[in-house]
């Protein structure tokens, strides 16, 4: 075992002394006394000053009821829009949307392997919605791909996916239909 040089590692810092306490601030204290003492003088000087108006009336029950039968009638409220809104008629001129010849696909994943593929078919499934396995022959080999679709409109292709992403299924593109 190896002996400490403890010669060379010195000695500590002398502790500094503490710093004095202050004092107690006199001024401020003597000043809110004087404050609430006035305080206290000024609501003990108005004590008996408020005007003294504690009369109270008397009622009977007869004119208890005859109070309650002395409120105005309810005037009869006449609406206007009740007459003329059943004659109201409105034209709107709209044409016919055309269709969409252009059909949507959602593409979810494209995989190697089937086992892959089918995997997250499965999860898919479980989201209500069916999902296809196509195996395409690419340029890199044989590639599996999960799709969904085709969709007629890309809102509906829009909801299917908003409802995967909601299941944590990320990564699902729309493309137009073109098997």
């Amino acid at each position: 075992m190896a002996h400490k040089d403890y010669v060379a590692r010195g000695r500590g810092k002398k502790a500094a002394p503490p710093p004095p306490k202050p004092s107690l601030p006199w001024l401020r204290i003597i000043i809110t006394l004087t404050l609430v003492a006035g305080f206290g003088y000024f609501l003990w000087s108005i004590k008996g000053t408020a005007p003294d108006d504690t009369t109270t009336k008397v009622v009977t029950p007869e004119q208890a009821t005859k109070q309650e039968n002395a409120l105005p009638e309810i005037p009869e409220e006449e609406w206007e829009f009740i007459k003329t809104l059943p004659e109201y008629t409105v034209e709107i001129d709209h044409k016919e949307q055309d269709q969409p010849t252009v059909r949507r696909l959602i593409q979810c994943g494209s995989f190697r392997t089937n086992g892959q593929a089918q995997e997250l078919k499965a999860k898919i499934a479980f989201q209500g919605l069916e999902a296809q396995v196509r195996p395409s022959q690419g340029s890199t080999g044989k590639w599996y791909r999960v799709i969904l679709g085709p969709y007629d409109s890309k809102r509906g292709a829009e909801k299917d996916r908003h409802t995967l992403q909601r299941a944590k299924i990320n990564g699902c593109k729309i493309w137009n239909w073109n098997l």
